[in-house]
């Protein structure tokens, strides 16, 4: 054996700066069976509370890169992507994708599935009857090529180092470590062959960043290294300490975004969604600025183009894309149970990640890996922070197939709103944006 893992553990545990060599010794050993799960549990703790430096970030997402395939589009495509760092209805990609789309932008986009207390992609997708999102390389590229954009999942070959270690640090609380997050995000997006990348990067209850500090850290180490490694980076911090739109849950939120492709007024996703695409268009060179981007990104929406194009997307992915026609065609759920408020006054604060795990005890999520969805579960929100309400009026409504353990989530959720009894501000839905 090259190293001794526990020598290198010991110098990332006192904080010392790992060679190229060092780093790609352990993760690759790790891969192959030569390290036992307990060394790399302890390293990959080591690196949470020790961090590393931008060279061994670059290193690690390097590494990740090279463990698998890597795709490639023509170099006139200039493809672009979104990543999202993970909230409550966090529906956006799936209308941003046909919006960018149609504007001319070319998505290759390898998404997740639910996480935690926060939604996935893929799983939203799925909810669509007969809808695909495994293909192979060749099929990934002729979808974006033909459609202009795709959503699959990733597969076994792309950056397998980053999906071995990413069940790892599920299991032993090193989810949270920025270095971590980092090369697991830049590898698979630089791997996908998206030469520019907008991240949305999530601040707030229910997001796994709960504070500008910490999400400061995480935007210089995407920029960086992306830049590092020829991709570039715009990152833009979001507000997620309310659920996002006005549904929660996988049919629900595809059938929230059909409705804003349709030109429904949806604030919160229109004002994100927008601000996203206005960057990617921008990154691409598909506009020359803010203003003529924003201008394109209306027109799509107006035209019905984008949905047009989110109709193909379906159709061409194997789904059933009369849905956006008739949203009854989505799953949906037995049972509606309302949220009453218990008190008159203004929505202080909203405990989204609560929300979130109530939602996962009504099967809209997983408890565990092989945990099945219902995709009909979920709830409705039309109250946001700043927003008065009335004792006994409805906070909202949860969807659900089992009676009892929606009253359970009823409580939780309507327990995550704090009322106050003088007037709340409406806080600011973008924070920051950076390049």
């Amino acid at each position: 054996m090259k190293y001794n893992p526990v020598e290198l553990i010991v110098k990332k545990r006192n904080g010392a700066n790992l060679t190229r060599d060092e780093i790609k010794f352990i993760f690759t050993a790790y891969e192959s069976g030569k390290i036992p799960e307990y060394q790399m549990a302890a390293f990959l703790m080591s690196i949470y509370f020790q961090g590393m430096k931008i060279n061994e970030v670059q290193t690690l997402t390097e590494i990740y890169i090279e463990s698998g395939k890597q795709i490639t589009f023509p170099a006139e495509m200039n493809t672009v992507d979104k990543h999202s760092t993970g909230g409550v209805g966090d529906k956006i990609s799936i209308p941003l994708a046909p919006i960018v789309a149609a504007c001319g932008g070319k998505i290759p986009m390898i998404s997740g599935r639910g996480l935690g207390h926060t939604g996935g992609t893929l799983d939203k997708l799925e909810s669509i009857p007969g809808m695909r999102t495994d293909f192979s390389e060749k099929e990934f590229k002729k979808i974006v090529n033909e459609v202009g954009f795709a959503i699959i999942s990733q597969s076994a070959e792309l950056v397998p180092v980053d999906r071995t270690i990413y069940a790892l640090r599920d299991v032993t609380g090193t989810v949270g470590s920025l270095p971590l997050i980092t090369a697991s995000i830049m590898s698979k997006k630089i791997a996908e062959g998206a030469k520019n990348l907008v991240v949305d990067l999530k601040v707030g209850t229910g997001a796994f960043i709960k504070n500008m500090e910490m999400a400061d850290k995480l935007a210089e180490l995407l920029i960086r290294t992306g830049g590092n490694l020829g991709q570039k980076v715009a990152v833009v911090f979001s507000n997620m300490n309310s659920p996002l739109g006005k549904y929660a849950g996988n049919a629900l939120e595809i059938k929230e975004s059909i409705e804003f492709l349709k030109g429904e007024n949806i604030p919160d996703v229109y004002e994100i969604t927008k601000t996203l695409a206005v960057e990617m268009l921008q990154l691409c060179q598909i506009s020359k600025n803010m203003n003529e981007a924003g201008d394109m990104f209306d027109k799509v929406i107006q035209n019905g183009s984008a949905l047009e194009y989110f109709k193909k997307f379906i159709k061409t992915q194997g789904g059933n894309s009369d849905v956006c026609d008739d949203v009854s065609l989505l799953p949906h759920a037995k049972f509606e149970i309302p949220v009453i408020s218990q008190k008159t006054g203004w929505i202080e604060a909203i405990d989204s990640q609560q929300i979130g795990y109530s939602l996962v005890d009504i099967g809209a999520g997983r408890k565990k890996l092989d945990s099945n969805l219902d995709y009909g579960a979920g709830a409705f929100f039309p109250k946001k922070i700043g927003d008065f309400i009335q004792k006994d009026e409805e906070l909202g409504t949860i969807f659900c197939d089992d009676q009892q353990t929606g009253k359970v989530a009823a409580t939780k959720i309507r327990d995550s709103f704090t009322i106050s009894e003088t007037e709340i501000k409406k806080p600011d839905l973008i924070l920051k944006v950076i390049h």
